[in-house]
């Protein structure tokens, strides 16, 4: 099944490409690999949410954000190379702005995890790691960031 059929099957529509904060590039590609900048949870270019995942914001609210980051970046993609030439996700790096003590970081990271598994299939699994950290830009909960294979 072609890429955007699958989206449209399971009422996903990608979002405009979040504009970079920075100096940087929302993807780049280098061989058959694109490397997405780190996304965070902008919808129509403003932030949907701020603080800590296990004070300010449950998990379950963060792996909602964590599937909007993972989003963005595929649009990233799609902007760069064309969602149509992933042949696999092969890494996602997940940030998890965590208040202390909170130790559920891969949980919130599925919210990323379990979206491009459903756009994907088998090649949407991947290698993936799941930090937490103190801060994150603009105050965001959760950022994300992912690296795939294209043809």
């Amino acid at each position: 099944m072609a890429i955007r059929e699958r989206l449209a099957e399971l009422g996903i529509s990608l979002p405009s490409v979040a504009a970079p904060a920075g100096s940087y590039v929302p993807a780049a590609r280098t061989g058959s690999l694109v490397y997405t900048a780190g996304q965070v949870p902008v919808v129509d270019g403003k932030v949907v949410a701020t603080g800590k995942v296990g004070a300010d914001v449950t998990p379950e609210d963060a792996a909602g954000l964590a599937r909007i980051c993972a989003l963005n970046a595929l649009a990233a993609i799609d902007a760069l190379v064309g969602l149509e030439s992933v042949v696999r996700v092969v890494k996602v790096v997940g940030f998890v702005a965590s208040a202390p003590g909170f130790t559920g970081q891969p949980g919130v990271i599925n919210g990323a995890s379990d979206v491009l598994a459903e756009i994907f299939g088998e090649n949407g699994k991947h290698a993936r790691s799941a930090v937490g950290v103190a801060e994150l830009p603009l105050g965001v909960p959760v950022e994300v960031e992912l690296i795939v294979e294209v043809a």
